[in-house]
């Protein structure tokens, strides 16, 4: 039975539920504390998703007074994640779903078939699953060199370098690259650092990757089989976790779990302490379960899929394991329900206003059930000490077209470039912007030999 079969039949269920749920304002879920509703089970769940538009020529998302936006690359194809060089040079990674989703109820399929809206048909140049290494050459904000770095990787997402080597996450493990920064194109083949939970059923694809401070460690990230273990605990095994991996020898065991989708793991600037976003478990309701982000404990379990939000039980999941949601920990900082959050940088340029210093820039890709647009957009969360210290700001907007119903594009990933400005990977507009002060002076050129 296909989408289109199923979408008579389940279409009511869907209209339903999008007059039930309790009134929750998304600023209410921002936060240590947020509001959580009551649980909800639908036989569809709210499903809103517009059609991506792209960007027509002087357009693009807004940011606060006092900021320019301007697009870094265009015409790429699912820029997810971005790196920049010590050089100056920004790897951005392209990427597509391995296709490897396991459709267990019928559901599944109706839900696929729209989540496809998503991703639109914005043009972009040649493949995907490949990293790209953009150049400023004579710095003025706007890349005009693109060169293919790696071809041909099997869904990647993460990537970061260090000492000669670049690591790759793509989704069935960690590569490891000889690199130098100035390269263009890698020719030597990987070695396999180490193997991540991959296929047959893929899920949660997307690994992220980081280094500790000292660059001894990889951290990874691996999102679940699932969305509330539909597939089997089986399917779960390794997931739904991050791990850590000796980067000399590759050995590898699991640090944290309980984690249903993490992604870009972080390094909280001068500490040990690193900080991931997590997309949080569906269909309890349009305002269940909020995304959000949290320092990651060694040995630390935050819920999945017994609990969310610290130890509210999921009655979804059998057997019960109340030993288990006893010791689920609280995240730091909800980001309201749906939201997306895949990406997370800290700011630690020196060209924005002090009150960005330390803080914390989220890239939400934006809702898809809920019966009103949330996230699509890049969050600000102020720091102090190591910690949140405020509510949750609007940074870069404008991702949602004026109608209210269709999307320019999406955000992802987003990262900190040379000159302290922040870089925004739009998957969806196949873009990567800049922003950056107004007025700010442009960088240096680089001094790079292509190799």
């Amino acid at each position: 039975m296909n989408a289109r079969t199923l979408l008579p039949i389940l279409l009511a269920g869907t209209l339903a539920a999008c007059g039930s749920a309790e009134a929750v304002n998304p600023d209410e879920q921002l936060g240590p504390n947020p509001k959580l509703p009551a649980a909800q089970q639908y036989l569809m769940p709210p499903m809103k998703v517009g059609s991506v538009l792209g960007w027509k020529d002087g357009e693009h998302p807004t940011a606060p007074p006092g900021f320019t936006v301007q697009a870094f690359a265009t015409r790429l194809k699912n820029p997810r994640f971005l790196y920049p060089l010590p050089n100056g040079d920004v790897i951005a990674v392209e990427s597509m779903d391995p296709g490897l989703e396991g459709k267990q109820r019928p559901k599944d399929f109706l839900i696929s078939y729209f989540l496809g809206k998503a991703h639109g048909d914005v043009p972009g140049e040649g493949p995907s699953n490949r990293l790209v290494l953009l150049r400023d050459a004579n710095g003025d904000g706007v890349a005009e060199g693109k060169s293919v770095l790696i071809d041909h990787v099997f869904s990647p997402f993460g990537v970061t370098y260090s000492d000669g080597a670049l690591y790759v996450a793509a989704t069935d493990g960690v590569l490891k690259y000889p690199f130098t920064p100035g390269q263009t194109h890698i020719d030597a083949k990987p070695t396999m650092l180490t193997e991540l939970p991959g296929g047959p059923i893929d899920h949660h694809w997307t690994k992220s990757l980081t280094i500790s401070p000292d660059g001894s460690k990889l951290y990874a990230t691996v999102g679940s089989n699932s969305n509330i273990v539909e597939n089997g605990f089986e399917a779960e095994k390794g997931r739904a976790a991050v791990w850590e991996i000796d980067k000399q020898s590759g050995r590898a065991r699991v640090f944290a779990t309980g984690l249903r989708n993490p992604n870009s793991p972080t390094f909280y600037p001068g500490t040990n302490t690193f900080w991931v976003v997590v997309n949080e478990r569906d269909e309890l309701g349009q305002n269940l379960v909020p995304d959000y982000m949290t320092s990651v404990k060694d040995g630390g379990f935050y819920g999945w899929p017994y609990s969310y939000y610290g130890q509210h039980v999921d009655p979804r999941v059998r057997p019960q394991r109340p030993d288990m949601v006893a010791k689920a920990i609280s995240p730091d900082y909800a980001l309201s329900s749906h939201v997306a959050a895949l990406g997370l940088t800290f700011y630690t340029g020196a060209s924005f206003p002090a009150q960005y210093r330390g803080g914390a820039f989220v890239g939400e890709h934006g809702s898809w059930d809920r019966d009103r647009f949330n996230g699509y957009k890049v969050a600000f969360v102020p720091f102090s000490g190591g910690k949140p210290s405020g509510k949750a700001q609007d940074f870069l907007t404008g991702f949602i077209a004026g109608d209210g119903d269709n999307v320019h594009g999406r955000p992802v990933g987003v990262a900190v470039d040379r000159t302290g400005a922040l870089l925004v990977a739009d998957d969806a507009g196949n873009t990567i912007w800049r922003v950056a002060p107004a007025g700010a002076p442009a960088a240096r050129p680089q001094q790079v030999a292509a190799r």
